[in-house]
């Protein structure tokens, strides 16, 4: 039997081109592959671009937009010279620990799109398989990497963590006690890298326009998807069309002649957390629904085919990131390590008590909810208020479900799907 481990240090062999051209009508887009001059396992330099694909055995190559401008009717799209993860240099990969894989740079690109909307202060997005597994705004820096780091600790290991600031020597010692694949940020301070470099096999990655980051909310891509027929399906990237609270619209909906309303006004922190959820919401997969609480997430429930099924799936995860946080942060164990079952019962107890930190949180859905079901499983566990598009014959029986929790749920609607396959 082949070894399986051999497999995924294996640097593979590309056929791809060195320029691929993609001609829209008369328009041509040019870009060009990447490759890095990197150390392998005996220290000899192997210039290659991605090591492989989605798994070890599927050969795959990253390229940059280098020249080419795309029009197509009123649409302007993201032009040369813009480049993120796709221009990462040599020098930019202070430390590579390996030749990058497709998933280390999708994460990092997928962070990146969630933290273009949230640049007005110190975030953190953690990335797995290309989902958050947690993300977080604090005024510190290393707070927002600790607040998301702990709202999912478990699926946090082996993941990709991209910071908006650069990274200080605070942030870099609690990065450096995590088993982490990436880190990218626009810089690190003075004192940072060394302490990052004791993971000998973490790849520290600078993108210097991350502290332009902002510029990119507004600016589309051409988004492809590959058919199995080798047939392509091409859109526009989509757009956040929520940038403050000024832009959400209170709930309300007709039904056979009777209009209904949400009874409650939302908080100011309400209101920024459905900012901020709606965000977030940017880079989970569909269908998806989502808990945040003080500008950090709670519980993410992802790709799920329906929509009661994925907020009961959000609930789950929460229970056991708490309980987990719970049994780490006393006694630096997981929970499934724990051994002593009174303490076990006594964790288990205290998130039950602590609804996993979802009493007054927001819930938050990336389309409308077709029952009511879904909002009834959130009112369940306490949340204080519910953003989502709107737009359901049955928005009416939402409503009606905020308006009859005791307390009362507030409820705002973005008017914008935000689906994501």
């Amino acid at each position: 039997m082949e070894d399986v481990k051999k497999k995924y240090k294996t640097i593979m062999d590309d056929h791809f081109p060195e320029e691929m051209k993609i001609s829209f009508g008369d328009q041509t887009l040019v870009y060009r592959k990447k490759a890095w001059k990197i150390p392998d396992s005996s220290g000899a330099l192997v210039e290659k671009g991605l090591r492989y694909g989605e798994n070890p055995g599927q050969e795959a190559a990253l390229y940059e937009l280098v020249a080419g401008n795309l029009t197509l009717g009123e649409c302007s799209f993201i032009s040369p010279g813009n480049g993120l993860v796709s221009a990462i240099t040599e020098e930019e990969m202070i430390q590579s620990g390996k030749h990058p894989g497709k998933i280390n740079f999708t994460d990092v690109d997928n962070a990146l799109n969630i933290l273009k909307f949230l640049m007005k202060k110190p975030a953190c997005a953690i990335m797995k398989h290309n989902n958050p597994s947690g993300v977080a705004v604090h005024d510190s820096l290393s707070e927002a990497y600790q607040r998301a780091d702990m709202a999912d600790r478990i699926a946090a290991f082996g993941g990709a963590a991209v910071f908006n600031r650069p990274v200080d020597k605070a942030t870099a010692e609690l990065v450096s006690q995590n088993y982490l694949e990436v880190v990218a940020a626009p810089d690190y301070e003075e004192g940072a890298v060394e302490l990052l470099k004791t993971r000998k096999n973490l790849r520290i990655v600078a993108i210097p326009r991350i502290d332009r980051l902002e510029s990119y909310r507004t600016l589309r891509f051409v988004d492809f998807k590959s058919l199995i027929d080798g047939g392509i399906i091409v859109q526009q990237s989509p757009l956040n069309a929520i940038e403050s609270p000024a832009d959400l619209i209170p709930a309300k909906a007709v039904y056979k002649g009777v209009e209904y309303a949400i009874e409650r006004p939302p908080t100011q922190q309400e209101l920024e957390d459905m900012v901020f959820g709606w965000a977030v919401e940017q880079g989970v997969s569909s269908n998806s629904v989502i808990y945040v609480k003080d500008l950090c997430t709670v519980g993410i429930g992802t790709g799920e085919q329906d929509r009661v099924g994925v907020a009961e799936l959000a609930v789950v995860k929460a229970y056991t990131k708490y309980r987990d946080r719970l049994c780490f942060e006393r006694h630096r164990v997981p929970f499934n390590e724990l051994k002593d079952e009174d303490l076990r019962r006594e964790l288990t107890d205290e998130t039950a008590r602590a609804k996993a930190g979802l009493i007054g949180s927001v819930m938050v859905s990336d389309a409308f909810f077709p029952f009511r079901d879904g909002v009834d499983v959130g009112i369940k566990e306490g949340v204080s208020a519910i953003v989502h598009p709107g737009g359901s014959d049955r928005d009416f029986e939402s409503i009606q479900a905020c308006n009859e929790a005791d307390p009362q749920v507030t409820m705002m609607f973005t008017n914008q799907r935000a689906f994501k396959h």
